[in-house]
C-alpha cells in the first residue's frame, strides 16, 4: 500500500493513524485512513460530506476509538487529497453519483485487507447520508447506520426545484455541464462566511478550528458543485426514496437549524422505514459532529449506545 500523509498537527486524532493511496475499480486514486483500539468492538464506516477530508473528523474518530471502535474513513474522489478529476480543481463533480459507490468498495476493501473486524457499522453525513443509504441499498455490510443531516434532498426554494431537473441536460446540450452550479463559487464556504452568517455550527470554537485548517491546508479546500453534480444528486435522491428500505435499524438525526439539506425530504424518507428512526437536536445547524459540545455530545452518545446493541 502506498503511504499518504496526513495532517496530524490539524486532525487533534488518535496518534495511530494508518493512511494510505489506494485505486478504485474505476481507477481514481483515493486517500483512505483507518484506526484501530486495542481489542476493538467493532468497526465504525465514517462517510462524510462533500467538501470534508479525513483530518476534519479527527476529534471525532478520538471519542469513538475511545469508546472501543475501529474507523475508517476516506476522502471521495474529487476532494481532500483523492484524485481531483476537473481541471478546475476546486469543482466538485461527478459524471453519475453511482461513481461514489466504487470508493464505498474500495473502503470495504481495505477493511477486509487490514482485518478491521465485525460487527460494522456505519455513520454517514450529509453527501456521505446520500452515498450512505446507496450503499445501503445495494448490502453494504453493516448491521445498523447512523445519519447526520443526510442529503436525501438539497434545501432550495420551491420554485428553484424544478431547474435541478431541466438545467443539466440543457447544459450538457450546451457544453456548460461544468459550470458551477448557479448561486455557488469556486472559493472555500468557511473562508468566505463570517461566523454569524454560517449554515454549518452554532459553536465559534469550532468554526474557528475549521477556519485554522483553511488557512493551513489550502490543498484541501473544495468550492462549489457543477450543475451536473447538482442534477446527478438531485436524480439519486429520487432513485432512493422509490428504494425499499433498508431493514437493518437506522437512526437519523437533524438539526432545527437545518438550512444545506432538506429537512421535508429526510421525514419523508422516514415516514414508512419501520426499522429508522428520526431524532431532532434542538438548535443544532447542519454539521451535528461540529456542534456545540451539548449537542455534539448527545449525538456521540446516542450513536454509541445505539450501536452497543451489536457487541
Amino acid at each position: 500500500m502506498e503511504p499518504a500523509p496526513f495532517r496530524a498537527d490539524l486532525a487533534d486524532a488518535p496518534c495511530n493513524a494508518q493512511v494510505v493511496f489506494r485505486e478504485t475499480e474505476d481507477g481514481v486514486r483515493l486517500r483512505l485512513g483507518w484506526w484501530a483500539p486495542e481489542n476493538p468492538k467493532g468497526t465504525v464506516y465514517l462517510f462524510h460530506g462533500r467538501t470534508e477530508y479525513i483530518e476534519k473528523y479527527g476529534k471525532v474518530v478520538r471519542d469513538v476509538t475511545n469508546a472501543g471502535w475501529a474507523v475508517i474513513t476516506l476522502d471521495w474522489r474529487g476532494q481532500g487529497l483523492s484524485d481531483r478529476l476537473e481541471e478546475d480543481e476546486r469543482l466538485g463533480h461527478v459524471t453519475k453519483f453511482s461513481e461514489y459507490q466504487h470508493d464505498v468498495h474500495a473502503v470495504q476493501s481495505l477493511a477486509n485487507e487490514v482485518g478491521l473486524p465485525s460487527p460494522r457499522v456505519l455513520v454517514a453525513h450529509s453527501m456521505g447520508g446520500c452515498i450512505g443509504l446507496g450503499a445501503l441499498c445495494a448490502r453494504l455490510d453493516v448491521e445498523r447506520a447512523v445519519f447526520s443531516a443526510p442529503m436525501w434532498g438539497i434545501e432550495m426554494p420551491t420554485y428553484a426545484r424544478p431547474l435541478t431537473y431541466i438545467l443539466p441536460p440543457v447544459a450538457r446540450i450546451l457544453k456548460t455541464e461544468k459550470a458551477y452550479a448557479p448561486g455557488t463559487r469556486p472559493t472555500n464556504y468557511v473562508s468566505d462566511t463570517g461566523f454569524d452568517e454560517n449554515m454549518l455550527t452554532t459553536d465559534p470554537d469550532t468554526y474557528a478550528w475549521l477556519g485554522s485548517h483553511a488557512a493551513s491546508a489550502p490543498e484541501f479546500a473544495l468550492g462549489g458543485p457543477s450543475v451536473q453534480w447538482v442534477g446527478e444528486a438531485t436524480l439519486e435522491n429520487d432513485r432512493l426514496y422509490r428504494l425499499p428500505r433498508p431493514p437493518i435499524p437506522v437512526l437519523t438525526f437533524v438539526g432545527t437549524q437545518e438550512m444545506i439539506v432538506s429537512v421535508s425530504a429526510i421525514e419523508r424518507m422516514h415516514a414508512d422505514w419501520e426499522s429508522g428512526e428520526l431524532r431532532v437536536i434542538q438548535g443544532a445547524k447542519h454539521e451535528v459532529m461540529m456542534e456545540a459540545p451539548a449537542m455534539r455530545n448527545r449525538f456521540l452518545s446516542e450513536t454509541l449506545e445505539f450501536f452497543s446493541a451489536t457487541v
